[in-house]
């Protein structure tokens, strides 16, 4: 055992914790099943990819688009990546428990660190969401029922949505945006992060870390909120929610946290590849239907 360096986890020990695509060993094929699902997604379902919502390189999203008369629920969803790694091409198989149920779904790209800080990561996912809202009627959306989720570095980013505020952030939005959030193996405390292997790249200060840091914030949502984490994906991201829930929920949120037996980091978001699975009809529930 070398020296401690966070709460009880010496360097090898932290970092293991953080090494979600080295930690199990069917990583593999869990990604190539999101690949396989999302090339499914785009040939089944009426889609627009590629959509501008701002100015930026990477301000793009795809829409998957619910049959149906009358404007449709919207969820929109962040991949996850370390903040780092990723693009929303991977990620359309996210649609599949929602579109054929009449809910259209988007899937967001966002700028990566260190290509940008933090911050502006966080502006472009909130202008993501700006704009859904305002072009909702253009693809038969309904801009009074947004809900969100998110996976990993999404589920940080899904729980900085709802943390937003919305009149503050630009003339017109609405203070209820986003109706209701899922956070699926998500990060909540940055600090562990930035004190792994994983910090050789997102290069966080200390300063940073605790800024974005959700798990010290006071929830300006009334929720709900639904934070998951796998049974077996590790000690650390299932306190990263279970902590969340807790402090969020003692401050007034509607959170429920959810700790999924027998699954990890991959094969939690992989439930979305099943239609009726517990987790698909969980976040569905969320948009009302």
């Amino acid at each position: 055992m070398g020296t401690t360096i966070y709460r009880d986890y010496d360097q090898e020990s932290l970092d293991l914790e953080y090494n979600n695509r080295g930690r199990f060993p069917d990583t593999a094929d869990c990604k190539a099943a999101q690949v396989s699902g999302s090339d499914e997604a785009k040939a089944e379902f009426d889609c627009q990819l590629d959509i501008r919502f701002g100015t930026g390189t990477t301000d793009l999203l795809d829409i998957y688009i619910a049959a149906g008369d009358g404007p449709r629920p919207i969820h929109v969803f962040f991949h996850g990546g370390y903040w780092k790694s990723n693009t929303k091409n991977d990620f359309g198989f996210v649609a599949k428990p929602f579109v054929p149920y009449g809910v259209t779904t988007i899937v967001v790209e966002y700028p990566l660190i260190p290509s940008v800080r933090m911050g502006t990561l966080i502006d472009r996912c909130c202008a993501s969401l700006e704009w859904t809202w305002r072009n909702a009627e253009t693809f038969g959306g309904d801009k009074n029922n947004i809900t969100i989720s998110g996976h990993s570095a999404g589920g940080h980013i899904t729980a900085m949505m709802m943390q937003t505020d919305w009149p503050n952030y630009a003339d017109g939005l609405p203070k209820d945006l986003v109706k209701g959030g899922c956070s699926i193996s998500g990060v909540s405390d940055l600090e562990p992060v930035r004190l792994s292997f994983q910090n050789n790249e997102l290069q966080f200060t200390q300063d940073e870390a605790a800024e974005f840091s959700t798990l010290f914030m006071d929830p300006k949502h009334p929720g709900p909120l639904l934070a998951v984490a796998g049974g077996i994906e590790g000690a650390e991201f299932i306190r990263q929610t279970t902590e969340l829930a807790d402090a969020w929920g003692a401050k007034g949120m509607d959170v429920k946290s959810w700790v999924m037996e027998s699954k990890h980091h991959f094969t939690t978001i992989n439930e979305f590849l099943e239609p009726e699975s517990e987790l698909s009809q969980s976040v569905r529930a969320l948009t009302g239907l």
